[in-house]
C-alpha cells in the first residue's frame, strides 16, 4: 500500500533522512523509532505530502503520491504531534469543516461527527470553543477527525500525547481493530512499550538512516535484550541516562561561595 524508495531528504546539503526504504501493508501496524533529530518528522512530512524528497520517491498502490495529491490525501488519516486546531470553533464545528472540506455529505457527517465524538468522551462538550478544551480533549478531536472519512492509511504521529489512562487504553485497542480491518498504521511514538505492544513491525531511525527493520520480538531476540526500550538504546547509542542523572544530582550538590 504505502512504499518508500530510497527517500533522502537534504536542507542545505545537510541530510535529514538518508535512503530510507520500507513497505507498509494493508493490516498492518508500523513502528517508525527514533530519538529527536534522527528524521522523523521529516519521513512524516514526506509521506502526508507536505515536502517532496530530493531523491526517492514515495508511493501509494503503486503510484507516486505527487502525481495525485488531493487523490491520495483522501485515503489519509493523520494525527500531528502538536494539536493544532481552529480553537474559536467547537469540536463539533471542527469536525463538520474537516468533513466538508473532505467532501462528505452533509446528513452522514452530521451523524458520524456526533457518534465520534460520543465515543471518544466527548459529547458534553461538543458545543463549547476548543479554546477551553484541554491538550488531551483536542487529542481526541484530531483522532476523531483522522477516522471521520474512513481512510485505508493512518499516520499517527505521537497520538497518545496528552490523553489520559482510560482514553490512552481505548486508542491502543483502537489500533488493533483498525488494522483487523484492513487499514494500513504508520505509528510513530517514544513510548516503547506501547509500541512493543501493538506493532507488527519496528523501524529504528538514527541520524536519518535505518538501523533496524523487524518485528519487536525478533529485534529483542537477535540483540538478547530483555525490551524493545533495551534494543532501542543500544541501536542508536542512546547516553547512558542513568549516569547523566547522578551527573546532575551531584551538580546539585555543589556547594556556592
Amino acid at each position: 500500500m504505502l512504499e518508500l524508495r530510497n527517500v533522502s531528504k537534504t536542507y542545505r546539503s545537510i541530510p535529514a533522512v538518508e535512503d530510507v526504504s520500507f513497505l507498509l501493508k494493508e493490516g498492518e501496524v508500523l513502528g517508525y523509532l527514533g530519538p529527536n533529530g534522527s528524521g522523523k518528522s521529516t519521513t512524516v512530512k514526506m509521506v502526508i505530502g507536505m515536502i517532496r524528497p530530493t531523491k526517492g520517491e514515495v508511493l501509494f498502490d503503486g503510484r507516486e503520491i505527487h502525481h495525485d495529491l488531493a487523490q491520495y490525501r483522501s485515503q489519509l488519516g493523520y494525527v500531528p504531534e502538536e494539536a493544532q486546531v481552529y480553537t474559536h470553533l467547537s469540536g463539533l464545528e471542527y469536525l463538520q469543516l474537516i468533513g466538508r472540506l473532505r467532501g462528505m455529505r452533509e446528513g452522514p457527517l452530521e451523524d458520524k461527527a456526533r457518534t465520534l465524538l460520543q465515543l471518544l468522551s466527548l459529547e458534553a462538550a461538543q458545543y463549547s470553543p476548543m479554546s477551553g478544551y484541554s491538550k488531551g480533549m483536542k487529542q481526541r478531536v484530531l483522532i476523531a477527525a483522522a477516522l471521520l472519512h474512513d481512510p485505508r492509511l493512518l499516520v499517527f504521529d505521537e497520538p497518545l500525547s496528552g490523553l489520559d489512562a482510560v482514553t490512552s487504553r481505548l486508542f491502543k485497542d483502537l489500533l488493533v481493530v483498525l488494522a483487523e480491518e484492513g487499514k494500513a498504521i504508520l505509528y510513530i511514538s517514544h513510548v516503547m512499550e506501547v509500541v512493543e505492544r501493538v506493532c507488527d513491525r519496528v523501524i529504528v531511525l538514527a541520524k536519518g538512516k535505518v538501523v533496524a527493520d523487524a518485528a519487536p520480538r525478533e529485534l529483542t531476540q537477535l540483540m538478547e535484550l530483555p525490551t524493545l526500550e533495551s534494543v532501542f538504546a543500544q541501536l542508536v547509542k542512546q547516553t547512558d541516562t542513568m549516569t547523566v542523572a547522578r551527573d546532575v544530582v551531584d551538580t546539585m550538590k555543589v556547594l556556592h561561595d
